[in-house]
């Protein structure tokens, strides 16, 4: 059997151990190099695949969530549109409904004030006409008390006793005389 070192020619040249050096043997020490750091990266390298496909599966999971979420977003940004659009259409009708209800409650305001006024008109020549009558009333009653007072005083200076009884006697017969046409 060969020997394990005859396998390695370069073994030969290595130096005993407590010495420090450079290989300047390229084909010695590039196999042997590239062997270790490939075992190492084996070895080590498993876990590193688990840890970066796990590392990949939440980095796609964050997206898939993110994606969702801003599906979500847009479908509630799309609502509150939809609502924003509802809420100005009612705004807007709300606004010719109130500028009309204005104008109908202003044209109502000013037919009552007419309304108010004309009646107020009225009870102002109802009070002028009452007052008037009343005031011609008070004027006739003073004419004719006036007139009676001087008609009196006229018969009182005219008439005598003779004349007052006789004047007195033909009333009453004329009021029996009207007592028994009535009666």
């Amino acid at each position: 059997m060969k020997n394990v070192t005859d396998s390695f020619p370069s073994l030969g040249y290595w130096p005993f151990a407590g010495s420090f050096g450079f290989n300047t043997d390229i084909l010695a020490t590039n196999p042997i190099n590239l062997s270790v750091v490939l075992g190492v990266l084996i070895f080590f390298g498993k876990g590193v695949s688990d840890l970066l496909d796990n590392r990949k599966q939440r980095i796609l999971k964050t997206i898939r969530n993110s994606e969702e979420l801003q599906e979500g977003a847009l479908e509630q940004l799309e609502k509150a549109r939809a609502r924003l659009r509802k809420v100005e259409m009612e705004a807007d009708q709300f606004r010719v409904n109130g500028y009309s209800e204005i104008e109908r409650e202003k044209l109502n305001l000013i037919n009552l004030t007419y309304k108010t006024l004309e009646q107020l008109e009225n009870y102002k020549n109802e009070t002028i006409h009452f007052e008037q009558k009343r005031a011609i009333n008070q004027v006739r009653q003073r004419v004719f008390q006036q007139a009676l007072q001087g008609a009196l005083g006229t018969l009182n200076s005219c008439l005598n006793n003779e004349l007052h009884l006789r004047t007195i006697s033909t009333n009453i017969g004329m009021f029996g005389t009207m007592k028994e046409i009535t009666g």
